[in-house]
């Protein structure tokens, strides 16, 4: 078992990382006083598998329960979902000490967060992420929110969470599909702060793609941490230091949104991001053209898209215009000079954001 310490002072929190870890629940509830009626929102496949891994121990501590089913797709962030939670929520929540848990991957924790934040002003709530790219990322930082039609996460709030329990044993049950996206994300880290955790990737992305114990534990943990340390120093990103996360997420969130969330999940879309922005990075004369190699070397031996299949450049430039990085009618781009190593830029001209996506580009289908 791995515990990392988020110090945030009052809204200080432990991601515990490990095989087993869930047998735990109920005491850390306990210790956290966290209420005694636990509001469990997930999805009818992880309930199937996974909530008797749950409720063996808020039973064993005489927690109370309730499941609020939400479909496992992106359009389950959407106000209206919010609002039927929220209703669900306040019909369970009738003389008791309520709390919501977070039970799956990042729709169900931006979701569930994003109720907890507003519902009575805020109550608490707890992560327990069940895909790789929720155990490396989403579940971490208390970043909430649903979409508009407009764009990604629009409507949101900074929130953390109480605690973050990442039971490593609920990946197994990951489509390899899940298990590449999640690892776009853990590229991501190692692109931004560590090069020599990006040699490790190159040498075991095999063991992680097999979900093997040590290499998923080295991973999580070193994700974790990462993001930890980034979130500590600017919590709410009025500082720029936690800008660097979105590392992929400008043109890759207009990719996803562009396919209307279909031809692409977050973490192909995020890979294919990464890709935009390391060309254009090279394009401006940032990266070097090894280094540009590597990227797009791992990226592909990953098996995560390096090509946009059937979208237009028109739809993607049109959401990317929506996007809530843009400062007024200025863009703002995480790029990087070196693996480890990231440059803020904004207002990048159009012609190098069309010229990368040109790149990467094929004929609709």
């Amino acid at each position: 078992m791995k515990a990392i310490k988020v110090n945030l002072a009052k809204r200080s929190y432990r991601i515990i990382i490990g095989f087993g870890v869930i047998k735990n629940l109920g005491r850390y509830i306990r210790q956290l006083d966290l209420g005694t009626d636990a509001y469990i929102i997930t999805n009818s496949l992880i309930k199937r598998r996974y909530a008797q891994n749950i409720l063996r121990s808020l039973d064993k501590h005489k927690i109370n329960s309730t499941f609020d089913i939400v479909a496992d797709t992106e359009r389950s962030k959407s106000l209206s979902i919010c609002l039927c939670s929220i209703q669900n929520l306040a019909r369970f929540d009738q003389k008791r000490r309520v709390f919501i848990v977070a039970f799956g991957g990042g729709v169900v924790g931006d979701l569930s967060g994003f109720i907890a934040s507003i519902y009575k002003r805020g109550i608490p709530y707890i992560q327990i992420p069940t895909t790789l790219l929720a155990c490396v990322d989403s579940s971490i930082g208390g970043k909430t929110g649903v979409d508009l039609k407009f764009g990604k996460n629009l409507v949101g709030s900074f929130y953390q969470p109480s605690l973050v329990l990442s039971e490593l044993s609920f990946l197994k049950s990951l489509s390899l599909r899940q298990v590449r996206s999640g690892m776009a994300e853990v590229i991501k880290y190692a692109i931004i702060k560590d090069k020599k955790f990006f040699g490790y990737l190159e040498k075991n992305y095999k063991r992680i793609l097999n979900l093997e114990r040590a290499a998923l534990e080295y991973v999580v943990n070193c994700c974790a941490k990462i993001k930890a340390k980034i979130i500590e120093q600017d919590e709410r990103e009025e500082m720029g230091i936690r800008t660097i996360l979105n590392f992929g997420h400008t043109l890759g969130h207009a990719i996803e949104a562009a396919s209307a969330y279909q031809r692409y999940n977050h973490g192909e879309a995020i890979a294919l991001g990464m890709i935009l922005a390391s060309r254009i990075s090279r394009r401006i004369g940032l990266l070097k053209g090894i280094d540009l190699r590597r990227i797009e070397n791992l990226i592909t031996a990953v098996s995560l898209p390096v090509f946009i299949k059937g979208l237009s450049l028109e739809k993607i430039l049109k959401a990317y215009y929506r996007d809530k990085k843009f400062i007024g009618e200025m863009n703002r781009f995480v790029l990087i000079s070196d693996i480890g190593k990231i440059v803020i830029k904004q207002n990048l001209p159009l012609s190098r954001i069309k010229g990368s996506l040109a790149e990467i580009m094929t004929p609709q289908t």
